[in-house]
């Protein structure tokens, strides 16, 4: 199990780029582990472990080889400043400056929700990250089916964030966030991301940042749980439903298998998958692929 003292008051994590100063960035300064378990740690809480490590492969590979072994317990938060081998849904490769961003996994073991609706817990963690950085940045944000969170730059959408969700063994489920926050508009990877910075973010200090979010997935996490995984009784469907970007729009659902679904969103049902009404007037659900917004909302 990750201590809740790993480190000492000066646990903060060094510059990314090998043997230079911690501080070389002055735009991009440091996560303080001690204050985040100073915020977050509490009896009777979720959160039972926060680790900040200087750079990793995958935070998600790293707390799932950690619950494997018996050395994480439910509610610990592993951060690292720097990633090299992030992972998104389909295998995809994800990378961004040393600290321009959260990046970060949390162990949830959902015990008394029936399996059947564990697939919520991705959505959960959307709804919970729009929540903490509206409240604690001041953007706007929005859901696009069924793991990106969006902030308008200019008059654009852009994906700032993303969602990937991976079981730990029998009953236990990682649950991976990464948010730009600081990244520039030359070091962006594609021209449709964003970060927090580009859409006018009131702060862009990680520190409350990240205890906004992880406080907002604890109460979501707690109401979801408490009804039993029941997503409209605990609330969780109506408010993805409300912050979604995709519902109304024209969109293309990319299947697995090279098939592809086009018609409009028009629900989330109870199982968390995007009902698309096609031309031919049939609703389908879709529990899985990616999707491509086609026309504004």
């Amino acid at each position: 199990m990750i201590p809740r003292d790993a480190s000492d008051g000066n646990d903060r994590s060094n510059d990314a780029a090998g043997g230079g100063s911690r501080w070389s960035d002055l735009d991009r300064p440091p996560l303080n582990a001690v204050a985040l378990r100073r915020g977050l740690l509490r009896e009777g809480g979720l959160w039972s472990g926060i680790e900040v490590v200087e750079r990793t492969g995958s935070t998600n590979s790293d707390l799932v080889a950690l619950a494997a072994a018996g050395r994480a317990a439910e509610g610990t938060v592993l951060v690292a400043e720097e990633q090299n081998a992030a992972r998104g849904r389909l295998d995809r490769t994800w990378t961004a400056p040393a600290r321009s961003g959260l990046f970060f996994s949390v162990l949830l073991e959902p015990a008394g929700v029936p399996l059947a609706r564990w697939g919520w817990l991705p959505l959960l963690a959307g709804v919970a990250v729009a929540t903490g950085l509206t409240r604690a940045a001041g953007v706007d944000t929005a859901l696009k089916w069924p793991n990106d969170v969006l902030v308008t730059v200019g008059d654009d959408e852009r994906k700032a964030g993303g969602i990937l969700a991976e079981r730990a063994g029998e009953g236990a489920v990682v649950i991976g966030i990464g948010i730009n926050v600081t990244l520039r508009e030359d070091e962006l990877p594609v021209p449709t991301a964003g970060s927090l910075a580009l859409a006018g973010a009131r702060t862009t200090d990680r520190d409350p940042l990240l205890r906004a979010v992880l406080r907002s997935l604890e109460d979501w996490y707690g109401r979801w749980r408490a009804a039993g995984g029941d997503p409209a009784a605990s609330g969780l469907q109506q408010t993805y439903a409300a912050g979604s970007a995709t519902l109304g729009r024209l969109v293309r659902a990319e299947l697995p298998g090279d098939r592809s679904i086009t018609g409009e969103a028009v629900a989330i049902d109870g199982d968390g998958r995007l009902v698309l009404a096609t031309e031919e007037g049939v609703q389908e659900p879709v529990g899985a692929g990616d999707v491509v917004h086609l026309r504004p909302a």
